[in-house]
């Protein structure tokens, strides 16, 4: 990742405008590398003009050109390089022009979740790098045969589970699972309050047939951090949920919304681990929280966006030790400009590992393999709201032709 002059310069002089009171060939201090890598994307709405805006601001890639049926996704694709370059941006006439463009290293797809499938299946064919936005499918086949493309692919595939790069999650994975804080992890447990679904170009993500459903469309992201913390494979899910405030009363020419809009999930693992999920989408901010007791420590993190006046703290770790060690209490954050850019900056150190992969000829981002468990985990959880009854892997597994796993 950036380190050093070139890191913290880069924030600074874009904040306070110092890059632009000298000539390029008098700078040294606010000097920035060219970009090396040309990133094609797929799909130029909501997060597609996220990972545009990051990918420039990151620098060590750019944006060479866009390809979306929507055009006024077009448009604001557009707009949004504007600001950054002032080279032309190319508008691709189709998917498979914009996979084999020859001006193009790396292709990141963030079209809807139920057309990552075929997307992939022709971005694959063009052997270039590939960031693929979470989830990865919307069924358990469709996800396994991504993680089998990716796995024989010959370029870096990673897929866009970002929530592992929020600063709140990235300190809880070094003192769990690196610094073993918390000895032997027994139990996890995470929250989401939040908003409802945002409105979407065809409003895609308010039908479970293309989105997967809520606990796989939103709630992969939290499912693939338990199954990190648990470090083993599902075993067993049971979940309770509802349709109880959001989008009852939407009707669209796709029909009525069917998503659910809160859910408590217990997930059983094969080493003995247990997790559970809690969701709320009709709360009037953002919270998210994850609590690991393992048996010789707890470590709670949490991140606040509400709407309140004064100075509440917007993220918070804490590592009780007891008599093992000392305890204490944390503010993870990122630099503004970074957190501002999306996801609390997690689309930014995203695109940072992306690239160093790309650099290092390794992966260093979650993996397709990683992806396919975190949507085992949520069309189980889905299949346990609607049947009222555990459901377990194995079974749910073999049901989808895929015993042997």
């Amino acid at each position: 990742m950036p380190k050093g002059k070139e890191f913290w310069s880069r924030d600074f002089a874009r904040r306070f405008g110092h890059a632009g009171l000298v000539a390029d060939k008098d700078k040294y201090l606010f000097a920035t590398e060219a970009p090396k890598y040309r990133f094609n994307v797929i799909g130029a709405g909501t997060m597609g003009q996220e990972h545009i805006r990051v990918t420039n601001f990151e620098g060590r890639g750019r944006i060479n050109g866009v390809y979306d049926p929507e055009p006024l996704s077009v448009e604001n694709a557009r707009t949004a390089h504007a600001l950054y370059s002032d080279e032309p941006l190319k508008i691709f006439a189709s998917l498979q022009e914009a996979c084999e463009d020859p001006d193009a290293d790396a292709l990141i797809i963030c079209t809807p979740n139920y057309t990552h499938i075929d997307v992939v299946r022709i971005a694959a064919k063009s052997g270039k790098l590939v960031l693929v936005e979470k989830p990865v499918a919307t069924t358990i086949v469709d996800a396994y045969e991504i993680a089998q493309i990716a796995e024989k692919h010959p370029a870096i595939f990673q897929v866009g589970l970002q929530y592992r790069y929020k600063s709140i999650y990235t300190e809880a994975i070094h003192e769990a699972l690196e610094r073993k804080t918390l000895g032997d992890i027994k139990v996890v447990s995470m929250v989401e309050h939040r908003m409802p679904f945002l409105d979407k170009v065809g409003q895609w993500n308010k039908f479970s047939r293309f989105s997967g459903g809520t606990l796989v469309e939103k709630c992969c992201h939290y499912f693939d951090l338990i199954n990190l913390f648990a470090q083993s494979r599902p075993k067993r899910v049971f979940a309770s949920g509802s349709m109880a405030v959001n989008f009852k009363e939407f009707d669209h020419d796709r029909g009525k919304s069917d998503i659910l809009d809160n859910a408590m999930v217990v997930i059983e693992y094969e080493n003995g681990v247990r997790g559970s999920f809690a969701l709320a989408m009709f709360a009037p901010m953002f919270y998210e929280e994850i609590v690991v007791c393992g048996d010789i420590g707890r470590l709670r993190a949490s991140e606040n966006l509400d709407f309140l006046p004064g100075l509440p703290l917007k993220s918070q770790l804490e590592i009780f030790g007891g008599e093992t060690y000392p305890s204490r209490m944390t503010t993870p954050s990122y630099p503004v400009t970074i957190e501002e850019s999306g996801h609390s900056g997690a689309t930014f150190f995203e695109h940072v590992h992306f690239i160093d992969s790309i650099d290092n000829a390794a992966s260093n981002g979650p993996t397709a393999m990683d992806a396919f468990w975190s949507v085992v985990v949520g069309v189980a959880a889905e299949t346990s709201v609607a049947t009222g009854q555990p459901v377990d892997i194995a079974d749910l597994l073999k049901q989808n032709g895929l015993g042997q796993l």
